[in-house]
Order: C-alpha cells, then structure tokens, then sequence
C-alpha cells in the first residue's frame, strides 16, 4: 500500500467519523425536538391556552416543524455521504487486498527467478556436453588410430614427421572439471 493510499483512507476514516458525530448530535437534537412537540401537543389539551397564546404555539410548533424537516434532511444527506464514503472504502479495501496479493505473486516470482535460470541454463548446457564428451571419445579413437598408423609406418621404415607437422587437440573433461580453459591446438 502506498502512502498516497493510506493518506486517502486516514483522510476517509477522520472523515466518517466526523460525519458520525455530527449525525449523532443531530440525531439528538431530533430526539429533543420530537420530546418538545409531543409535549406540547400533549399538554396542549391539558392547559387550553387562551387564544392569543395559541396562535404564538401554533407558530412555534410551524417553526419546530419547518426546522425538523430541515433536520431530517440533512441527516438524509449525511447518511448518503456516510454510505458513499463505506462505498468507497470498501472499494480502496478491495483494491489493497489485489495489490498485496500481487506483490506476494510478484515476490514469489522473484524469488523462484535463479532457480528458473539455473535450470533452463543446464538444460541448454547439457547437449553441449553430450557434444564435447562424444567429440572428445572420438578424438581419443583418432589418436590411437594415428598411433597405430604411425606405429605400423614407423615398422616398415616409413616416416611421416617431416611432411606433416604433429598436432595436438587438448579439450578439456567435462566430466573432470567445469573451470578449465579449453585450449584448441598446441604443439606435441
């Protein structure tokens, strides 16, 4: 989670607590204003105000009326920006939880990345080996076949060193040690 993120949620929570409080005290007042008007509407049989006191009532009980109503609405406004805002967090919780799940996918990857290549890089080594080993074999047949021919000259009394000169193909054993240097031709 980034920190752009968790300022935005920070920011949401203080928000919804702030539109709680204030839903609260408003539901409050809305409690204290129904007590009032029941009350009234109540103790208005019981007292029978005389007439000019119960038109100032009537316009009280107008003007606590008109401020319920305002009241309500706002508590409606507020319970909608209350909804919107879960709404939104919910949302930003879900996407929290896909970023975590794909940084933990990510970092498994990683993780598991040198074994992939050391495998795949084996792999691609291996017929090279089976190259150089079944190249070596055959190297080794051709020497002694070279001896053998040079022996058998050599009985007759023939000599094939001044015509050609004697090479040496020194490959390195796979099998023995992967660090060696490979040289391709040296003098014998």
């Amino acid at each position: 989670m980034n920190q752009t993120q968790s300022a935005s949620i920070s920011t949401l929570k203080a928000e919804v607590a702030r539109f709680r409080e204030e839903l609260s005290i408003r539901d409050k007042l809305v409690q204290q204003l129904s007590q009032e008007l029941f009350r009234l509407v109540k103790d208005h049989t019981a007292y029978a105000p005389r007439p000019e006191v119960a038109g100032d009532y009537q316009a009280e009980v107008r003007l606590l009326r008109e401020q319920l109503q305002g009241v309500e609405q706002q508590v409606q406004f507020y319970q909608h920006q209350l909804h919107r805002r879960d709404l939104e967090i919910q949302q930003l919780r879900q996407t929290i939880r896909e970023l975590s799940e794909r940084g933990q996918m990510l970092e498994q990857v990683i993780r598991e990345l040198p074994k992939v290549y050391t495998r795949k890089f084996a792999e691609r080594l291996a017929p090279i080996k089976t190259k150089i080993m079944s190249l070596q074999s055959e190297n080794r047949r051709l020497q002694s076949d070279l001896v053998a021919v040079t022996d058998r000259l050599a009985s007759r009394g023939l000599s094939i060193e001044p015509a050609t000169p004697a090479f040496k193909l020194d490959l390195p054993n796979i099998g023995e040690s992967s660090n060696q240097q490979l040289t391709v031709f040296s003098h014998a």
